[in-house]
Formats: C-alpha cells, sequence, structure tokens
C-alpha cells in the first residue's frame, strides 16, 4: 500500500506513522468544508483505477465519537462525480453514475439512498452497481438534476435513478468508539461484509471495475429523500473528529477466493 495519497480540506490533518493513520477534522461552523482523506487514485483517469473484482479489503478501525457529523467510511468506488467525495478539489474528469462497495457511516440528514425501502444514514454497508453510459449521453441528462429542485419532478428522476443503479444499504449495530476489524470481498458476482470476522451482509449485486481505494471523513451531508426534494451542504463540528485505521490491507483473490 505505498501508493496512498494524502487529501485534506478546512483544516482538516492526516498523519501515519507505524502502520496507523490517523484521519483528523478539527471543531468549525458550517462555512467551512473539512475533509481527510487517503485514497489511491487521486491523478489517474478513471479507466485506470487499480482495482477489478476479486479483492479482499480488511482494516482496524475506531473514532473518536460515536456519531460524527457528516460523512466517514473506507472501501472502494469509481469517484463518479470526479471531487473529493464531494464539495470540494479532485481531479477533473466526465461525471458517471456511481459504482462502490463500501462501509459507510452517515449522520442526519443525509439520506443517500434512492429506494424507501432502504436506509439512506447511519452505519452502513453499501454498494452501488450502475451501468456505463458514455459520457456525452450523461451530460445531456446532467441539466435535469436542477429539476429536483421541484418535487414532483424530483420524485419521478429519483424513481428513474432507482431503475438504473442497483443499490443495497443495510444498517449494522455497532459501537465505532471501540477497535473493530472490518473485511469487505468484492468479487463479480457479489459482495461481503464482515464485521470481527463475523459476516453482517451481502449482496448479489457488485460494483462495475475499476475501482480506486478510499478512506475518509468530511462535514458534509447530501440527501435526495422520498420527498423528492434533493439537498446539500456541510455541517457544524462541535468537537474535533478523529478517525483511526491500523492494519490496511487491499489484497487480490485467486479463483479459489484465497488471498494471493
Amino acid at each position: 500500500m505505498n501508493n496512498l495519497q494524502a487529501h485534506t480540506a478546512g483544516g482538516g490533518k492526516v498523519q501515519h506513522e507505524n502502520g496507523l493513520w490517523r484521519l483528523h477534522l478539527p471543531a468549525g461552523d458550517a462555512h467551512t468544508y473539512r475533509l481527510a482523506q487517503v485514497d489511491d487514485y487521486t491523478g489517474l483517469p478513471r479507466a485506470l483505477f487499480p482495482w477489478q473484482p476479486g479483492v479482499h479489503l480488511q482494516l482496524r478501525a475506531r473514532t473518536s465519537q460515536a456519531m460524527i457529523p457528516g460523512t466517514w467510511g473506507f472501501g472502494l468506488w469509481n469517484d463518479p462525480f470526479s471531487l473529493s467525495l464531494g464539495l470540494q478539489g479532485g481531479t477533473r474528469r466526465f461525471p458517471t453514475l456511481p459504482n462502490a462497495a463500501w462501509f459507510f457511516f452517515a449522520s442526519p440528514p443525509n439520506a443517500l439512498s434512492f429506494r424507501d425501502d432502504q436506509p439512506g444514514c447511519g452505519a452502513l454497508t453499501s454498494v452501488f452497481s450502475s451501468p456505463r453510459i458514455p459520457a456525452p449521453l450523461l451530460g445531456v441528462a446532467i441539466p435535469l438534476l436542477g429539476a429536483t429542485l421541484w418535487v414532483p419532478a424530483g420524485r419521478a428522476l429519483r424513481r428513474l435513478a432507482g431503475h438504473f443503479i442497483q443499490q443495497e444499504n443495510h444498517l449494522v449495530e455497532i459501537d465505532t468508539t471501540q477497535w473493530h476489524i472490518y473485511t469487505l470481498i468484492w468479487r463479480a458476482n457479489q459482495v461481503i461484509w464482515q464485521i470481527d470476522g463475523q459476516e453482517v451482509s451481502r449482496s448479489p449485486w457488485a460494483p462495475h471495475p475499476p475501482l480506486g481505494l478510499v478512506l475518509w471523513v468530511d462535514n458534509q451531508y447530501a440527501a435526495w429523500g422520498n420527498d423528492g426534494r434533493a439537498r446539500w451542504g456541510i455541517l457544524s463540528t462541535l468537537e474535533p473528529i478523529i478517525v483511526e485505521i491500523s492494519d490496511l490491507a487491499c489484497n487480490l483473490l485467486d479463483n479459489q477466493g484465497a488471498i494471493v
């Protein structure tokens, strides 16, 4: 894992020593976006993201507090909006539909689900599986996002997105302030999530490659709930936030499922 790069915004810090990554956000108001992120794809075109199906990702993690305003997590994704998880930074690429498999932790008012029967915030195991749509065609559709400000149109577009984007979110009960071992197994036809060696969810939907590895914490939110209205912004952090990650290993699997 020598190709990991750190990215920060708004006073965020990334420290790495003796195999321990510490992602830190300072306390602050809701006027400044704050980010601490580590990834292995910044600067690459999306076609050269490093990971294909057959991946075993494992790490240990804990947080300084149980509820972090904004989002944090770790896993694999295609950086669909060409931003460093949101409002700031990032390599410029054409936007695309999301493909991701990760442990995703989101505080209210986040509502990151296209389906009414699945949770949009909390401690989630989450997968997005989207078809590839040519960038020029997707570019034509982007202006339609403005219609999400009009509730009836937003509801219709959300239902349409739910047909194109396969998604599964599952809530897990966990005290994130304690050290836990998180494992994600991505195969071509399924994704498996484990915590402390116990399977917590499994999905037949799998993201389309290639994907990049990301570990992050930030203070943003995004919501596109069943009312059809899209909302996004940043949240105040009343006290400093720390996410600690150790024993990070991302390995390939052979055809029998063994780590290469």
